[in-house]
């Protein structure tokens, strides 16, 4: 295995170095996002990260330099996923002076945020360059400095966690709100204060240390699941910052100031430990910063850049008009180009906030900023729907990253679900049911309970039903078999015979044990899934579209796996499962027979189109496949119709072949960001909170799924199959068996088509819509 991944990091090396001087062109350059004037506030302000900590960075009108610092496990003592804090930068002389031109760049291609102010004082050239990055490698953030004139800084530490204060706006399912709604505690729920500590060498550190744990013992014990646990994930986790610089003079306050030079830096040095106390955080990122810095700058900076590149040369896709050159032409009133930007700085959003020990979260990431009613003022803490994750939303970030080869933003998904929560479901189901199998309720606190909200106030041990009360999701099962499709995804891509035999076999046979266990069979030896529902939408069914669907798949798909790798006990099983499912529903609409929601359906709460789940994610009806009519009709008919947020038709239109409009989806989608924001690329807020990654995740999908479909039950590859003939493309994607596919698209068809290896060539399809 180690030697086939070397083979592949290879094959990757030198297909983007031969990109590199095929073209001598950047594939991101003409998407960088370049401001001429500051902003107002952090509305105005532009993402970048490590994967890790990530940053929103803006320029205010008087010159200072402002940034937000999030990181991916920053939980606080109420179960929220917090800021780490915020920074400002004043600069002498200021960024901002009277007839100085101003620039901000969001450089895709490092990953650098770069700042210049030029102009000219009383005959005097001034021109001042900032570099803003997180290295990549690091946990670590610089801000480098170059000026004609010498230049004095000031960098500032700003809280606003500065005192306990009591948190009284609650969004809907955060643990907050499960207290006081279903535990009926009188006590408040308490935000704790952030400390700041001046170190003897001018430096300064900033922390949060969880000294209470409110909700994880009390949610647990209501869902009879404490004994599942070892640990409390939340009490005594310390996170915060070093903020330190070169040729410090003084620290008063909360800032710390250099003596004025050409050239200059700060940096903040940023950690997570679990558990900690202060005293041996403060010790520990102390130690940190210093072994960093022991670490040439310059070698970390070409190493940084060395990451971003080859991130960047892993996949892309750049399109435009027939009429316009799809290579160097960035005309913002070109409908595939705005579509590709969109594209490129969705993935850059995923990289800077994916890498981290937690998934993404769907509503906003780790670059949330304070809402206009914020208490207390600069509070970016709060994002609606709280610090749950709820599978529906959170899969929809990562549904693109195996065709961009992004495999590593993966692995953190995979973790929580597949290995920390799984272990937890699998008691939990023996405890709740007293048979063997692992489901996974829809929503979830990062360590596996259930929100309180749902689950309603009667204790385990006083319920004869052991499932949760709220009919939103009760029967919403399908994230187990979701999951085990997206891992086997990923293992059709990698051929990583590791992850497949100790992750994915194990978790896939107590998913569908649970199946065959919860649900009885006919007198035709059929299992009939009731009771039930179809996604949050239709509450009473049977043998939902959902779950059925994803059986199918999931069982099919394991069933094809190479005989080595399997067991016979294994191979049995899966057949013997498969023969038990009842036929996919449909139902008669004026075009036809459809897909449906379930066998029978009735109760609709909520607006998904659950019958389409069998065309995507699940792939059985689409192109290539027959009775893709049952799909089309489907989509023609579907109760609930949008382009923003979660809704996957453009997904849907893409997988059925319905050219013409996904592409009005995806044109509109790509140009639909939070007015409030002033970065093309923070939707929302849409169904969630801005920025969106739901939004953005099915953009993502939906653009390579015009370009390359993959079908998971045959070594099949169709190119084309929704693309508009009136869009060029320069193009490269993965598909599965270690397959990278480097193409151009003129006028409707494929030209300088490089497939690697080439024996893949003849399991393409190029579809013309011509």
């Amino acid at each position: 295995m180690i030697i086939r991944h070397l083979l592949f990091c290879f094959i990757l090396i030198n297909c983007a170095k031969k990109h590199d001087l095929a073209t001598n062109t950047s594939v991101t350059d003409k998407y960088n996002i370049i401001w001429d004037s500051p902003s107002k506030d952090h509305n105005g302000s532009m993402p970048i990260g490590n994967g890790d900590i990530g940053l929103n960075v803006w320029v205010e009108q008087n010159g200072d330099i402002c940034f937000y610092i999030g990181k991916t496990d920053t939980w606080g003592d109420n179960g929220r996923l917090l800021k780490v804090g915020k920074v400002r930068v004043k600069t002498e002389p200021s960024l901002i002076f009277s007839d100085a031109e101003f620039k901000q760049e969001l450089d895709l291609d490092t990953g650098t945020l770069l700042i210049n102010s030029k102009g000219t004082v009383k005959g005097q050239i001034i021109d001042i360059n900032l570099e803003l990055w997180v290295d990549a490698n690091n946990p670590i953030v610089h801000l480098n400095y170059n000026s004609s004139v010498p230049v004095k800084m000031n960098a500032n530490v700003e809280l606003w966690r500065t005192e306990a204060f009591e948190l009284k706006d609650a969004a809907f399912s955060d643990l907050m709100q499960s207290h006081t709604d279903i535990f009926k505690m009188k006590e408040t729920v308490i935000v704790e204060p952030d400390v700041i500590e001046k170190r003897p060498d001018n430096t300064l550190v900033w922390y949060h240390h969880n000294k209470k744990s409110h909700g994880f013992h009390e949610v647990n014990k209501l869902q009879g699941i404490n004994e599942f646990y070892n640990s409390d994930p939340i009490l005594h986790r310390t996170f915060g910052a070093l903020l330190s610089g070169a040729n410090l003079v003084n620290t008063k306050g909360n800032s710390i100031e250099t003596s004025k030079n050409n050239k200059g830096q700060l940096a903040v040095t940023v950690l997570t430990k679990h558990p900690s106390q202060p005293d041996e955080w403060i010790k520990e990122i102390e130690t940190l910063a210093k072994k960093i810095g022991e670490n040439p700058l310059s070698k970390r900076r070409k190493l940084h850049e060395q990451w971003w590149k080859e991130f960047w040369n892993r996949s892309w896709i750049n399109a435009s008009t027939n009429q316009v050159d799809s290579i160097n032409n960035n005309n913002n009133d070109d409908d595939a180009f705005i579509v590709s930007r969109a594209y490129t700085l969705q993935r850059f959003i995923d990289a800077c906030g994916g890498r981290g020990a937690f998934p993404i979260k769907f509503n906003g990431s780790i670059f949330t900023v304070p809402p206009p009613d914020a208490i207390p003022s600069g509070d970016a803490d709060y994002r609606r729907w709280g610090p749950g994750y709820w599978w529906q939303n959170t899969r929809l970030p990562y549904l693109s990253m195996c065709t961009t080869g992004d495999y590593e933003l993966l692995q953190p998904l995979f973790k929580m679900y597949g290995e920390d929560i799984f272990k937890i479901m699998k008691q939990k189901t023996k405890k709740n049911f007293g048979f063997e199998g692992a489901y996974f309720p829809e929503c979830m606190y990062f360590w596996g309970g259930q929100f309180a909200f749902d689950y309603g106030p009667l204790p385990w041990e006083e319920r004869e039903d052991k499932l949760q009360d709220s009919r939103y999701h009760k029967w919403e099962w399908v994230s187990g078999p979701e999951l085990v499709f997206m891992m086997l995804d990923y293992y059709d891509h990698t051929l990583d015979t590791e992850f497949l035999q100790q992750k994915i076999i194990p978790l896939a046979n107590q998913i569908i044990l649970f199946f065959d266990n919860y649900y009885k069979t006919n007198e035709n030896r059929k299992l009939v899934m009731y009771p039930s529902q179809a996604a949050e939408t239709w509450w009473d069914t049977t043998n939902p579209m959902p779950e059925l669907a994803a059986l199918y798949s999931i069982t099919e798909r394991l069933s094809l796996l190479p005989e080595n790798l399997t067991s016979a006990t294994d191979k049995k099983f899966w057949k013997a499962i498969k023969s038990k499912l009842p036929e996919i529903p449909l139902r008669e609409t004026p075009t036809g027979m459809a897909l449906a929601p379930a066998e029978r359906f009735e109760q609709k709460r909520n607006i998904e189109n659950p019958e389409l789940y069998a065309v995507f994610p699940f792939r059985l009806f689409g192109v290539g496949n027959p009775n893709i009519e049952y799909g089309k009709n489907a989509l023609q008919h579907r109760w609930d119709k949008g382009a923003s947020g979660w809704r996957q038709d453009d997904i849907f239109m893409t997988y059925l072949g319905l050219t013409e409009q996904a592409k009005a989806n995806l044109v509109e989608r790509s140009s639909n960001y939070d007015k409030n924001s002033r970065f093309p690329a923070f939707w929302g807020p849409n169904y969630d909170w801005t920025p969106d990654q739901d939004h953005g995740g099915i953009l993502m999908k939906a653009f390579q799924s015009m370009l390359m479909q993959i079908d998971p039950y045959s070594k099949k590859i169709y190119l084309l199959p929704a693309w508009p003939k009136e869009w060029n493309a320069d193009f490269k994607l993965h598909a599965p068996y270690n397959t990278i596919i480097e193409a151009k698209v003129v006028n409707g068809k494929i030209e300088k088509l490089q497939v690697t290896p080439s024996s893949r060539k003849e399991d393409i399809i190029i579809i013309s819509n011509q």
